[in-house]
């Protein structure tokens, strides 16, 4: 099961790359990842992997990892929310949001 999260004035200007999530519903980490999404003004589409295994088993093969969260954007796996941050840190992460 999956479910889609558009924040504020998400997609009003340019649309970017497709943002997916994975999470659970008892994860610290993946609530902090969608705040900071959200203020970067961006909608992405969360896959809960502790309501769907299939969801799990998707994840692990794409990411290659079993923690969550795992997020992707377009076709590029950044990681978990640590790693969004240094991607961020580092100036990677808005190229990568503001890519068409």
């Amino acid at each position: 099961m999956s479910s889609s999260n558009v924040a504020p004035g998400a997609g009003s200007t340019e649309k970017g790359p497709e943002i997916v999530i994975y999470t659970t519903a008892i994860c610290p980490y993946c609530v902090a990842a969608k705040n900071f999404l959200k203020s970067k003004g961006q909608a992405w589409t969360e896959i809960r992997i502790d309501l769907d295994p299939a969801q799990r088993e998707t994840m692990m093969a794409r990411a290659r990892r079993t923690s969550v969260p795992q997020i992707f954007i377009g076709d590029t796996h950044v990681g978990g929310y640590d790693d969004m941050i240094a991607l961020h840190r580092a100036g990677g992460l808005e190229p990568l949001l503001s890519a068409q």
